[in-house]
């Protein structure tokens, strides 16, 4: 019988059961507190806890009462004040609290508020994400150096002193023991109820016998002896338990981060693309231990970077797009092979390029980028549609995992990141 054992720390006069109940029953309340402590933070909080109100109302439970009507008899153990007849009068107020919320002001009395508890930074982040994942992963075929998982093989007859298997030991130890001495013991039984028989008849001066008792004796001698030799526990005995290693599936991931940084992003629109970014980076790090992420920051050029320049370098200039989606292709085929990567991007821009350029993005898009991704997300941070969201647009009809969305303030970002990487089935924010 296998006993679980939970461990986890539980602060005073708290229970870690009851604390959990609580969370899925104010599930919906939980979760909209979250979104307005998103949409209010700023990117280096986002991963704290936050205190959450439960309105008062909210928190009552369901009681069962007596209808009226029916006779019924009810003894009060230590009853001074009343017989039986009398009437008892509801207590005024109404019920619970300090009165029934009307009425004029008073210097006196007392009430209930709103229920307010912490939610912890684990618990926080777990609401945030609990409905996100990749759309489309799958798991790819095995790659050239696989993972592995142990997995029980039986019993061996070698192995590490920490794999012994005491029992199966022990079990086949006694077996030999019984194989080895069995046929000894019943000759050595048979023998000494001659000896005694031989002993009993033996007269006094018979020399022959008393030879033949020696003989015997010394055979019965003998025969113990080899018995007593067969080992207690013999190295062949010895069964340790076996594992081997097995190749596994993964599902390996990665993303593409592109961010425009030229001269018509200012600061407020870099600050939505970095938003966006940053909710990506803390979901996909959180949910997928195997995920690659690939930064990449253009203008009239773009270059691979990483997460610290990608967010902080001040490098900017003219627009051209299709510079980015170029780079990502070339990073792809030399680095990730879609056979055997889930390859995933996601592009923010104010949607402003250069005009002879945004048609070469939608071609690169539709039969170099589309064909080697499972999901492509486009945010653009400007309210205006400008010639490359005209151009995205013919790509939604003829591309399911092709989505693009807007947000031009902060409190967008959090829904449009929700829809664009909600689960299968689960509805957006």
């Amino acid at each position: 019988m296998q006993q679980i054992i939970d461990r986890r720390l539980a602060g005073k006069n708290k229970s870690i059961g009851n604390r959990e109940r609580f969370l899925r029953r104010h599930k919906e309340q939980i979760r909209e507190a979250v979104k307005r402590a998103i949409d209010g933070r700023s990117i280096s909080d986002v991963e704290r806890g936050e205190d959450i109100h439960i309105p008062k109302k909210d928190l009552s439970e369901p009681v069962f009462g007596h209808g009226p009507g029916g006779v019924r008899e009810v003894v009060h153990p230590g009853n001074k004040d009343f017989v039986q007849g009398d009437r008892i009068e509801r207590p005024k107020g109404g019920q619970g609290g300090g009165g029934s919320g009307k009425g004029q002001a008073s210097d006196s009395g007392e009430g209930e508020d709103d229920f307010v508890f912490a939610l912890s930074k684990e618990e926080f982040m777990q609401v945030f994400f609990e409905d996100l994942a990749l759309p489309h992963l799958v798991r790819t075929q095995l790659a050239e150096m696989p993972e592995w998982k142990s997995q029980r093989a039986g019993f061996s007859s070698d192995g590490t002193p920490n794999n012994l298997h005491v029992v199966r030991s022990m079990r086949g130890a006694l077996g030999r023991r019984i194989a080895l001495g069995n046929g000894p013991r019943r000759e050595l039984h048979a023998m000494e109820e001659r000896l005694a028989e031989m002993q009993a008849a033996l007269q006094p001066g018979d020399v022959v016998a008393e030879a033949a008792v020696k003989a015997l004796a010394e055979e019965i001698r003998l025969l113990r002896g080899r018995i007593e030799r067969i080992p207690y526990l013999d190295p062949i005995d010895l069964r340790y338990r076996s594992r081997i290693k097995v190749p596994v599936p993964t599902s390996k991931a990665v993303m593409f981060c592109l961010m425009d940084v030229s001269g018509s992003m200012d600061e407020a629109r870099k600050e939505l693309s970095k938003r966006f970014f940053i909710l990506l980076y803390l979901f996909l790090t959180r949910h997928y231990e195997k995920i690659d992420l690939v930064f990449i920051r253009h203008h009239t050029q773009a270059q691979e970077v990483d997460e610290q320049n990608f967010f902080h370098a001040r490098e900017t200039g003219g627009t051209v797009v299709s510079s980015a989606l170029v780079l990502m292709e070339e990073i792809i085929k030399a680095r990730y092979d879609p056979a055997q990567w889930n390859i995933y991007g996601a592009q923010a821009s104010d949607g402003d390029n250069w005009h002879h350029d945004s048609g070469r993005c939608r071609e690169i898009l539709s039969e170099k980028i589309l064909p080697l991704v499972r999901y492509f997300a486009y945010v653009q941070v400007a309210e205006e549609e400008q010639n490359l969201w005209d151009e995205y647009t013919q790509l939604q009809a003829a591309h399911r995992h092709f989505a693009m969305r807007k947000a031009v303030q902060a409190s967008e970002i959090y829904p449009v990141f929700r829809d664009l990487f909600k689960k299968e089935g689960a509805k957006a924010a």
